[in-house]
C-alpha cells in the first residue's frame, strides 16, 4: 500500500496515500483496534456541520480569510453529503470525549480544503486541522454539540412523524373495530366485555401519549455546548463565535438551537441524553406491549384466540407447511429489547460526567442514535406491513365474550355477590350459558334477564345497569339460591 508522511504535534505518521485523514487519525486507529463498530454517518454529517457553521462564524469575524473558509465550508458540507464517510476510520471504543473522531473530522476537512484549492495534502501550514478548521472550538464543546443535533434531528424529523403515522393507523382501526363485541382480559384469565376498538384505542392511546413525552424531552436537546472550548470557560473562542456559528447551524436545519445557557453543565454531564433516551425506552415497552398482544390476538388459527388475522407475509417454517408466523411483530419486540438495553448503556455512560467533562461520550451518541434509529425503522414496518393489514373475526370474537364467566360482574350488583358467585359455579360446572342458569335460578324477573346480560351495554362506560327491583333480587330468588 502506497503511503504519504503526515505530522501532528507529535511527528511524523505513515499515512496510506489516498487516505483523507491525518497522522492524529492513524494514531488513533493503530491504538483502537476494539471493533468493527464506528459512529453513524448521521453523526458524522452533524459533525461536519459545525465545522461548516464554525468556519462561517469565524470569516464573518475576520478570524478567517475567505479563501480558506470557504473551502472548509464546502469540504465540511462534502462530509454533511455523506460523501467522505468512508474516511471517518476511528474505532468507537476510543478516547472518552471524541477527541480522535473530531481530529478525524479536523484532517479529512483540511485535507479535502486543500485538495480544492489545487494544493497538497498534509500542508498544513495554509490550512490546518487545528489552527483553521478547529478555530474557536474544543472537543469537549463540538462532540456534545454533535449529540444534541444528531438526535434531535433523527428524533423530530424522522421518528415523530413515524410514530404520528403508527398512531394514526392504530386510531383507524380503532374506527373500523368499533362495533366488534368481544371479551376483555384481565390475569390472562377472561374478563368483561369490551370491544375491539376499545382494546386498539388503548394502543393508539400510548402512542399519543408517547409523542407528548418525546416532544417535551427533546425540546432540552436544543440548548448546545458549542463556545464552551475546554472546560466551559470559552477560553480561545471568540465571544461572538457561538452566537454565529449557531445561527448558521439553524439556517442549514431550519430548527431552533441556542447557546447553552451555562456551558460548564453542558459539558460535564448529559442529563438531557438520559431524559431522552429514558423517552426512547418507555416507547420501546408501549410497543413491545402492543406487539405482544396483537400476535396474541392473531394466535391460532384453530387452536389459539385467533380474534384478528394479520398480513401473511412469508412462510413460517421449514418443516410445517402453510405456517405462518407474526414476524413483523416478534422483529419489533427484539427491536425493543435493544433500545431498552440502549438505554441501560446510555445511563452508565452519561454516569461519568467527571468534573468538566464526560468521558464516555462516543459510546453514549452511538447508542441513543441506535435507539432512534431502530424505533423508526420498527415502527414504520410495524405500521406498514402488520396494523394496516389487520382484520378481525367478528363471531369468534362474539362468541367469546359471550362464553366469558366474568359477564355476570353486571349483574352482581342487582343480584347480590353469592348469587353470581353462584350463577357462575353452576354455568361451569354444567358448561352452560350464565343467562340460562340465571333465568332457571330465578334471580331477576324474565323480563330483565335479556337486558342485564346485554353484553354491548355493558362495554358502555357510565351507563351502568339499573334493575327495577331491590338489590339481591326478591325473597323468592334469595331463597331458590339458598
Amino acid at each position: 500500500m502506497a503511503m504519504r508522511l503526515e505530522r501532528d504535534s507529535m511527528g511524523e505518521k505513515q499515512v496510506p496515500h489516498d487516505a483523507l485523514w491525518g497522522a492524529s487519525t492513524q494514531r488513533a486507529v493503530e491504538n483502537f483496534s476494539i471493533s468493527n463498530l464506528r459512529l453513524s454517518q448521521n453523526f458524522i454529517a452533524c459533525l461536519g456541520m459545525v465545522k461548516a457553521a464554525a468556519a462561517q462564524a469565524n470569516i464573518s469575524l475576520g478570524l478567517l480569510d475567505r479563501e480558506r473558509g470557504d473551502a472548509i465550508v464546502l469540504a465540511a458540507r462534502e462530509v454533511v453529503s455523506g460523501l467522505l464517510y468512508r474516511h471517518f476510520v476511528v474505532d468507537l471504543f476510543q478516547t472518552g470525549s471524541g477527541t480522535s473522531t473530531n481530529m478525524n473530522t479536523n484532517e479529512v476537512i483540511a485535507n479535502r480544503a486543500l485538495e480544492i484549492l489545487g494544493r497538497e495534502r498534509g500542508a498544513g501550514a495554509f490550512i490546518h486541522p487545528n489552527d483553521h478548521v478547529n478555530m474557536c472550538q474544543s472537543s469537549n464543546d463540538v462532540f456534545p454539540t454533535a449529540i444534541h443535533i444528531s438526535v434531535y434531528e433523527s428524533l423530530s424529523k424522522r421518528l415523530l412523524p413515524i410514530v404520528e403515522a403508527l398512531k394514526e393507523a392504530l386510531e383507524r382501526k380503532q374506527r373500523e373495530f368499533s362495533q366488534i363485541l368481544k371479551v376483555g382480559r384481565t390475569h390472562l384469565q377472561d374478563a368483561t366485555p369490551m370491544t375491539l376498538g376499545q382494546e386498539f384505542s388503548g394502543y393508539a392511546s400510548q402512542m399519543t401519549q408517547t409523542i407528548a413525552r418525546l416532544k417535551h424531552s427533546s425540546a432540552g436537546l436544543l440548548e448546545l455546548a458549542l463556545g464552551g472550548t475546554t472546560v466551559g470557560t470559552g477560553m480561545n473562542a471568540h465571544p461572538e463565535f457561538a452566537h454565529r456559528a449557531i445561527s448558521y447551524i439553524n439556517q442549514l436545519t431550519g430548527s431552533s438551537y441556542r447557546e447553552a445557557r451555562n456551558h460548564f453543565a453542558a459539558q460535564s454531564n448529559q442529563d438531557v441524553i438520559v431524559e431522552v433516551s429514558g423517552q426512547l425506552r418507555g416507547m420501546a415497552v408501549a410497543l413491545m406491549k402492543i406487539a405482544n398482544d396483537i400476535r396474541w390476538l392473531a394466535s391460532g388459527p384453530r387452536c389459539g384466540l385467533n380474534e384478528i388475522s394479520l398480513p401473511t407475509l412469508q412462510p413460517g417454517s421449514s418443516s410445517m407447511p402453510a405456517k405462518v408466523n407474526p414476524v413483523i411483530c416478534e422483529a419489533v419486540m427484539m427491536t425493543s429489547a435493544q433500545v431498552i438495553g440502549n438505554d441501560t448503556t446510555v445511563a452508565i455512560c452519561a454516569q461519568h460526567g467527571n468534573f468538566e467533562l464526560n468521558t464516555m461520550m462516543p459510546v453514549l451518541a452511538y447508542n441513543i442514535l441506535q435507539s432512534v434509529d431502530l424505533l423508526s425503522n420498527a415502527t414504520a414496518t410495524f405500521t406498514r406491513l402488520c396494523v394496516e393489514g389487520i382484520s378481525a373475526h367478528p363471531e369468534r370474537c362474539r362468541s367469546n365474550a359471550e362464553r366469558s364467566l366474568a359477564v355476570v360482574t353486571a349483574v352482581a350488583p342487582a343480584v347480590g355477590h353469592d348469587a353470581a358467585g353462584e350463577i357462575v359455579a353452576r354455568a361451569l360446572r354444567e358448561d352452560r350459558a350464565l343467562r340460562d342458569v340465571a333465568r332457571e335460578m330465578g334471580v331477576l324477573p324474565d323480563d330483565q334477564i335479556d337486558r342485564a346480560f346485554d353484553l354491548m351495554a355493558m362495554t358502555k362506560p357510565g351507563r351502568p345497569f339499573q334493575l327495577a327491583i331491590p338489590l339481591h333480587g326478591t325473597d323468592e330468588a334469595a331463597a331458590r339460591i339458598t
